[in-house]
């Protein structure tokens, strides 16, 4: 049996923290779907790196080129939607499971006069194609330069970021899933964002995951 859900948030969809659903919307918590998490680095306008992980993101193009559309990117806080609109050009790197720790700790320690990659135990890394940093310890590094930006809607606290992937530095040990590979527990981590059962309002532990091939 299939439930209709029109735009109305389930009467058992409790916020299990204050403005949970100013920050995402209740729908993210009833489909679940899993999402890549990958950080994004650009240079402050003091020089020092940015770090921002971050999910919400879908990778497609065509004949005219491979794009990232980032969704999600805060318009009023934050380094980095400034630093993008200021420098138009970022970085997009993945990291494995051994880093992640790492990687969450620039959520809290992202203060504008720090380098939040060195900072938080990882290791900055010159781009070839463009002037933002990349982080060394992250198997896939994607260099990009901003091609637009949108407000998810009008008066939205989100926009929604376009960037066309110029340069990709791969570590060899994922060219062959024999060895590392994309997918399995070395490869890309899945954010799953505590989704929730619309009938009971019953939650699941926040994960990360991957993708088994």
């Amino acid at each position: 049996m299939k439930h209709e859900f029109e735009n109305k948030k389930p009467e058992k969809f409790l916020t299990t923290w204050d403005g949970q659903y100013e920050v995402f919307n209740w729908a993210e918590f009833l489909i679940g779907y899993p999402m890549p998490v990958f950080l994004i680095t650009t240079y402050k306008e003091n020089s020092l790196p940015n770090a921002c992980l971050h999910s919400w993101s879908s990778f497609t193009g065509d004949g005219g080129g491979q794009f990232c559309v980032m969704g999600g990117i805060p318009i009023e806080y934050g380094h980095t939607i400034k630093d993008i609109m200021r420098n138009k050009e970022f970085c997009i790197n993945f990291p494995n499971k051994d880093i992640w720790k790492n990687c969450k700790l620039t959520i809290e320690n992202n203060k504008y006069e720090i380098d939040e990659i060195t900072e938080n135990g990882l290791t900055v890394e010159s781009a070839v194609t463009v002037n933002a940093p990349r982080i060394k310890e992250c198997f896939l590094n994607l260099e990009c330069t901003l091609e637009w930006v949108k407000p998810l809607y009008e008066g939205s606290r989100y926009c929604i970021v376009c960037g066309r992937i110029k340069h990709i530095a791969m570590d060899d040990e994922y060219f062959d899933q024999n060895k590392k590979g994309l997918y399995g527990e070395n490869g890309y981590i899945i954010n799953i964002h505590s989704p929730k059962n619309p009938l009971t309002g019953e939650s699941l532990e926040y994960k990360l995951a991957y993708v088994k091939y």
